[in-house]
C-alpha cells in the first residue's frame, strides 16, 4: 500500500465531494472511510484509476450517511450522481484555502490543513502537538463546524495557507511524524497547484533550513548554535534544490517575505565556513524584510546581524526599542558577551533561560551563563 500516494490524493478527493455539495465535515469523514477501504482492497487490486476510485467510493459513503439522515433527504435530490470518471478540475488549491480560513485560529488552521490536506490521523497529528487525541479531535471537530458555511468557491488568501503551513514547518518533529517534512510535501503539492513567487520562496526557505538539521543538535539532543555547526552534515543538495528555486523566483521581481528570509538563509548555506558569512548583504536582506513586514522579530534578528557586520555596539544600538520581544534577552547577552561585558552576558543568559519556551533552548542557555560565571 502507497501510503505517500493515498496522502497527496486526499485533498482533490475532499475538494470534489465538498464542489458537489457535502458540507465539509461530511465529506472529509466519507474520505476517510475511503482511505480505510483503499486500505484493505488496493493491496490486493490497485485501481487503474486510484483518484477515480476513492471520489466513487468516498461519495458512495456520504450517500449512504445522507439516506441515513432523514433531515437530509433534500439535500441528497440536489447532488448529482458520481461520474465513472476522475473530473478535470483539481479542487486542491480551494481546499488549502478552506483550511487556512481567516475565521480559523492558528492551531486550528494548522490542525485542520494536516488532516484534510495532510492525510493524518488525528492521533498522528496529537502525537506531533503533544496532546491528548481527544483534545485534538475536538480541536479538529471545531474547525469544521467553522469552516461548514464557507462557500468553497470564495476566493482565497494564498498568505494566510503559506503562513499556516509555515507554522507547520517550524514544528519540526514529535511523535511518529516529521512535520517539518511534512510541510515540505505539502508546499511541494501547493506550487504544483499554483504559479506564486511566494510559495516557491516558501519551498526554497524549508528546503535551505531542512539542510542544515542533522547538525542542528547533538546526539544528546543539545542545540548546536549556527555559528558552531559542522557544515560538512548539511544536505547539500537540499542546498542546490533551494538556490534554484529561489533564483527562479526572486527573478520575477515580485519579493515577498517568504522570498527574502529564503535569501538569508541561501547566505548561510553558501558559507562554507561561518567566519566567511556575508553579514553585510545579510544585513541588506533584513531590511528588506523590514520594510515587507515591520515585525519586531525580524528587526531583532537584524541586530544580530547588524552586530557580525559592524561590531557588537552597532548591534546593540540596533536593539533598542525591542525589550519586549522574545529572545531579546538572548540577543542581549550575545551582544554584550561579543562586546567583552561578560558579567552582564552571563546575567542576561540566566535571566533568557528562565524565559526559554522550550527545553532544549533553556538548557543552551544555561550552559552559556554557567561557562561565562566559570570563565
Amino acid at each position: 500500500m502507497n501510503e505517500a500516494l493515498l496522502r497527496g490524493l486526499t485533498p482533490g478527493v475532499i475538494g470534489v465531494l465538498v464542489r458537489r455539495g457535502a458540507d465539509f465535515a461530511a465529506a472529509e469523514d466519507a474520505v476517510q472511510d475511503a482511505l480505510l477501504e483503499a486500505v484493505r482492497a488496493w493491496a490486493a487490486d490497485p485501481p487503474r484509476d486510484p483518484k477515480g476510485w476513492l471520489i466513487t467510493v468516498a461519495w458512495n459513503r456520504f450517500l449512504d450517511a445522507t439516506r441515513a439522515n432523514t433531515a437530509r433527504r433534500r439535500r441528497e435530490d440536489l447532488v448529482e450522481p458520481a461520474p465513472e470518471s476522475t473530473p478535470a478540475v483539481d479542487d486542491t488549491l480551494q481546499l488549502y484555502f478552506l483550511c487556512a480560513h481567516p475565521s480559523l485560529t492558528p492551531s486550528s488552521a494548522v490542525a485542520l490543513t494536516l488532516r484534510a490536506v495532510g492525510g493524518l490521523t488525528t492521533r498522528q497529528i496529537a502525537q506531533a502537538y503533544l496532546v491528548p487525541e481527544a483534545t485534538m479531535a475536538q480541536r479538529i471537530s471545531r474547525a469544521k463546524r467553522t469552516v461548514s458555511t464557507v462557500r468553497f468557491d470564495q476566493p482565497g488568501d494564498v498568505a494566510t495557507v503559506l503562513r499556516v503551513l509555515y507554522l507547520v514547518f517550524n514544528e519540526g518533529y514529535s511523535g511518529d511524524i516529521d512535520l517539518a517534512a511534512e510541510a515540505i510535501r505539502l508546499v511541494r503539492q501547493l506550487a504544483a497547484a499554483i504559479d506564486h513567487p511566494e510559495v516557491a520562496g516558501l519551498l526554497a526557505l524549508m528546503l535551505l533550513h531542512h539542510a542544515r538539521r542533522p547538525s542542528r543538535t547533538t546526539p544528546d539532543g543539545s542545540l548546536v548554535p549556527l555559528a558552531a555547526q559542522d557544515r560538512e552534515l548539511w544536505d547539500t543538495h537540499l542546498i542546490a534544490e533551494g538556490v534554484a528555486i529561489l533564483q527562479a523566483a526572486l527573478a520575477r521581481d515580485q519579493l515577498g517575505e517568504f522570498q527574502a528570509q529564503a535569501a538569508i538563509a541561501a547566505l548561510h548555506a553558501d558559507a562554507l565556513a561561518a567566519e566567511e558569512t556575508d553579514w553585510v548583504q545579510i544585513v541588506e536582506w533584513y531590511d528588506e524584510l523590514v520594510r515587507l513586514t515591520n515585525s519586531p522579530v525580524v528587526r531583532l534578528n537584524r541586530a544580530v546581524a547588524v552586530g557580525e557586520a559592524d561590531g557588537a555596539r552597532a548591534g546593540l544600538a540596533a536593539l533598542v526599542g525591542l525589550e519586549s520581544v522574545p529572545r531579546y534577552l538572548a540577543v542581549a547577552a550575545y551582544l554584550h558577551e561579543r562586546d567583552g561585558d561578560a558579567e552582564l552576558a552571563a546575567r542576561l543568559y540566566a535571566e533568557a533561560a528562565a524565559k526559554a519556551s522550550n527545553l532544549a533552548e533553556r538548557d543552551y542557555l544555561v550552559r552559556q551563563a554557567a561557562r561565562l560565571n566559570s570563565g
